[in-house]
C-alpha cells in the first residue's frame, strides 16, 4: 500500500510559490488562496521564502514556479526613480525572486508571475516599470481601491486579451473581468516578451508571455482571488499541465 501511495504521489508536480519576506507584518507568509489554486489545479505547492542563495539546488526538485504578489520592487533594479507611493520594498525578496526568474527563464522551467510576479519577470528580463499608474493613465480605471491613505484594497475591471495568445487559448475568451491590486505597471517591455492583455478602458498592460519559453506567463491581476470563476482557474490548470508535460519529457529522456 505504501509503495502504491508513493508511486501515485510521484505523478504529481511540485510547484514552488514565493512568499512575503521579513519586511511584511507577518514574515514568510502567503495568502492561502495561492495554495488552494495550485491544489485545485492538481499541483503540490511548496513555499519558497526569500533568502536562499543556491537557486539551482532550490529549484532542482521543482517542476514549476509561481512568483506571488506583494510589495513593490526597489526601482534601483530597473534604473527607475523613487516615488512616494512605493511601499513594502524588500531587498532580500527582490534579489531572490529576480535570480529565480532569470534561472527559470534561462532553463525553460514553467513560470507564472502574478501581480508583483509579472513585474519581477519584466525587471529580470531587462524591462522597466511605471512607478504609479495614476501619474501616467489617470484614475478613470481603479487598478486598486484606496479608501484612505495607507489602506489598499482590490478592485475589479475588464481586460481584453489578444486572440492569438496562449492566455486566450487557455481561457477561450478575449475579454474577462479581473480582480487587481496594483498601482504599478509595465513601462518598457523587454525583448522576447509580448503584451497579450490590456485593461480595456485605459490600456495598461495586464498580461505578458515569453515568445520562446515553453510556458512563461505573467498576469497583472490576481487569478487566485477568483477561484470560483473557471476563467481564472484555467490559468492555474494550464500552468500545472505544462509542468506535467515537462516532467513526462524529462522522465522519458
Amino acid at each position: 500500500m505504501m509503495i502504491n501511495q508513493i508511486n501515485k504521489k510521484s505523478r504529481h508536480t511540485l510547484i514552488g510559490i514565493t512568499t512575503y519576506g521579513r519586511q511584511e507584518a507577518i514574515p514568510f507568509s502567503l495568502p492561502s488562496a495561492y495554495i488552494d489554486a495550485v491544489r485545485q489545479a492538481g499541483g503540490t505547492p511548496i513555499l519558497l521564502p526569500p533568502g536562499e542563495s543556491n537557486i539551482i539546488a532550490l529549484l532542482e526538485p521543482l517542476d514549476g514556479v509561481i512568483i506571488a504578489g506583494g510589495g513593490d520592487i526597489n526601482p534601483e533594479h530597473y534604473n527607475g526613480s523613487q516615488h512616494p507611493s512605493i511601499y513594502s520594498v524588500d531587498c532580500d525578496r527582490d534579489l531572490f525572486e529576480l535570480n529565480l526568474a532569470r534561472f527559470a527563464i534561462d532553463n525553460h522551467l514553467p513560470i507564472l508571475g502574478i501581480c508583483r510576479g509579472l513585474q519581477i519577470l519584466v525587471v529580470a528580463s531587462g524591462g522597466s516599470l511605471i512607478p504609479h499608474i495614476p501619474d501616467e493613465y489617470g484614475v478613470d480605471v481603479m487598478h486598486r481601491f484606496e479608501p484612505e491613505p495607507g489602506i489598499r484594497k482590490p478592485s475589479e475591471h475588464m481586460v481584453t486579451i489578444k486572440a492569438s495568445s496562449r492566455l486566450a487559448n487557455l481561457i477561450q475568451k478575449t475579454q474577462i473581468p479581473v480582480v487587481s491590486w496594483h498601482h504599478q505597471a509595465v513601462n518598457n517591455l523587454p525583448n522576447n516578451w509580448l503584451a497579450v492583455a490590456h485593461a480595456t478602458e485605459d490600456g495598461v498592460i495586464e498580461a505578458i508571455e515569453h515568445q520562446h519559453h515553453p510556458w512563461a506567463l505573467g498576469v497583472q491581476w490576481h487569478p487566485e482571488m477568483s477561484l470560483n470563476d473557471p476563467n481564472h482557474q484555467c490559468i492555474f490548470q494550464g500552468f500545472v499541465e505544462s509542468t506535467l508535460m515537462r516532467k513526462k519529457i524529462l522522465t522519458a529522456s
